[in-house]
C-alpha cells in the first residue's frame, strides 16, 4: 500500500502552526497503521474496533479542545478540525464516534454541566475510560427536535424520564447518555447511566451505511435518575442545538478525509489501470473529472480552515457551520461517486475503500442536520425568512 501523503494542491499547509500539523501527522499515522488494514473487515462484520478506543483516548482526541484541567489535549479548533479529518480518511465511523464522545457528550458537560459532573464524567471520558451518547434525535422528530414527545418529571429525589430516541451512535456500549427532554415544557438535558432500570439501549442491525459504527435505540420506561443528573445550564432547545453545531464543524472537516481518499484511490487507479494501450489518466475526459475532485477538496480545505480560524476568535456563527457542513458533504458524497466511475466495476470491491466512503456519506450528508435543512438556515440568514414554516 502506498503511503498516505496528503491532497493539499494550494499548499494549505503553509496556513497551519507546528501544533497543527503535529496533531494531524499524528492521527494521520494512527490511521494507517492502526484503522486501514482492519476496517474493510469491521464493515462487513458491522462492528466497531472497540480495542481503538483506549489508543484514541491516549492521543488525546477525545475533547481535544477542552481545558487540561480536565484530563483534556486543550488544543485549537483547527488542530480538531484536521484530527477529525484523518479519522474519517480511515472511515467515517471512527471519526462519529470521536465527534459523538468530543461534540456531544463532553461539550455539554463542559458546557451546561456542574463543577461535580464535569469533574467526575469529563476526565474519565477523555481517556475512553467511559463512553458517552447523545440522546435527542426520537422516531417521529428528526428535523424538528423542538417537537420532541420525551418527557421528564420532577419526582422526590429526582427526575422521571419516559420516551423514546433513534440513530443514536454509541448507544449500545455507552456508560452515560446525555438524554434531551421536555420538563415542564423546556427542553433540559439530564445524564442517564447504563444500568439504570427502565433504561435499555438496544442496538440497529440491517444498515447498509456506517456499518463500523455502533448505532441505538434508546428506550426510557419511568427511568429515575438522581437530583444531581441534570445539567443544570441546559435551558430551551438553543442547548442541544449548541451541542449539534459542535459536531457540524466535526462534520465539515471530517468528509475532507473522505475526499482526500477517494480522490487519491482514484489518481492511483487512473495512473496504472490500461485501456487502449495507454493509462486512462490520459484521456480527456478522466482528467476533467480528477481535476474537478481536486478543485472541490481544494474549496473545501480553505473554507474549513477559515471556519477554524472564525472559530478559535469566538467569531464563527452557527451559518458559517452550516455552510461547511452543507457543502462539504455534499461534494464528498459527489467525489465518492465520480471516483467508482473512474475505477470502473473495481470500484465495488472492498479491494479500494470508495464504495465504503460512498456509504457511509448517505448518512454523513443526512446526519446532524439534512441538506436541506442547512439550505434554510443560511436561507433565513441572508433573506431574513424563515422558510421553515
Amino acid at each position: 500500500m502506498n503511503k498516505f501523503t496528503g491532497v493539499d494542491y494550494y499548499n494549505v499547509e503553509s496556513l497551519l502552526n507546528e501544533e497543527e500539523i503535529m496533531v494531524r501527522n499524528s492521527v494521520r499515522q494512527f490511521v494507517d497503521d492502526k484503522v486501514i488494514s482492519i476496517i474493510e473487515k469491521h464493515y462487513r462484520e458491522e462492528k466497531f474496533p472497540n480495542y481503538l478506543i483506549k489508543e484514541l483516548g491516549e492521543l488525546g482526541l477525545f475533547g481535544i479542545t477542552l481545558p487540561q484541567k480536565y484530563g483534556c489535549a486543550e488544543m485549537n479548533n483547527v488542530a480538531y478540525g484536521l484530527a477529525m479529518q484523518e479519522l474519517e480518511r480511515g472511515d467515517s465511523g471512527i471519526r462519529s464516534f470521536v465527534s459523538v464522545q468530543s461534540s456531544l457528550v463532553m461539550y455539554p458537560i463542559f458546557t451546561f454541566g456542574s463543577e461535580e459532573q464535569k469533574e467526575y464524567w469529563l476526565p474519565k471520558l477523555a481517556t475512553g475510560e467511559k463512553i458517552g451518547c447523545f440522546g435527542l434525535t426520537e422516531p417521529d422528530y428528526g428535523s424538528n427536535p423542538g417537537g420532541m414527545i420525551t418527557r421528564a418529571e420532577k419526582v422526590t429525589g429526582g427526575y422521571k424520564l419516559n420516551g423514546a430516541k433513534m440513530w443514536i451512535t454509541n448507544g449500545t456500549i455507552a456508560d452515560v447518555a446525555v438524554v434531551w427532554a421536555k420538563l415542564d415544557g423546556e427542553i433540559k438535558g439530564f445524564l442517564v447511566e447504563k444500568g439504570t432500570e427502565g433504561y435499555t439501549a438496544p442496538e440497529m442491525k440491517g444498515k447498509h451505511s456506517l456499518k463500523a459504527s455502533v448505532t441505538s435505540e434508546l428506550i426510557l420506561q419511568d427511568v429515575i435518575i438522581p437530583e444531581k443528573n441534570i445539567l443544570p445550564g441546559s435551558k430551551g432547545l438553543k442547548s442541544p442545538l449548541m451541542c449539534l453545531n459542535q459536531a457540524r464543524y466535526g462534520i465539515a472537516w471530517g468528509v475532507v478525509g473522505s475526499m482526500m481518499t477517494c480522490y487519491d484511490s482514484a489518481l492511483n487507479y487512473a495512473k496504472s489501470r490500461i485501456q487502449f494501450s495507454k493509462p486512462i489518466a490520459a484521456y480527456q475526459i478522466i482528467q476533467d473529472k480528477l481535476v474537478f475532485m481536486l478543485t472541490e477538496i481544494t474549496k473545501a480545505q480553505l473554507l474549513n480552515l477559515q471556519l477554524g480560524r472564525l472559530k478559535d476568535k469566538d467569531e464563527a456563527k452557527h451559518t458559517h457551520i452550516s455552510m461547511a457542513k452543507r457543502n462539504n458533504c455534499e461534494m464528498a458524497l459527489t467525489i465518492a461517486r465520480i471516483s467508482r466511475e473512474i475505477h470502473g466495476a473495481n470500484g465495488i470491491l472492498d479491494e479500494y475503500p470508495v464504495m465504503r466512503h460512498s456509504q457511509n456519506l448517505e448518512s454523513v450528508k443526512t446526519y446532524e442536520g439534512t441538506h436541506e435543512m442547512h439550505t434554510l438556515i443560511i436561507g433565513e440568514d441572508i433573506t431574513g425568512w424563515s422558510a421553515f414554516e
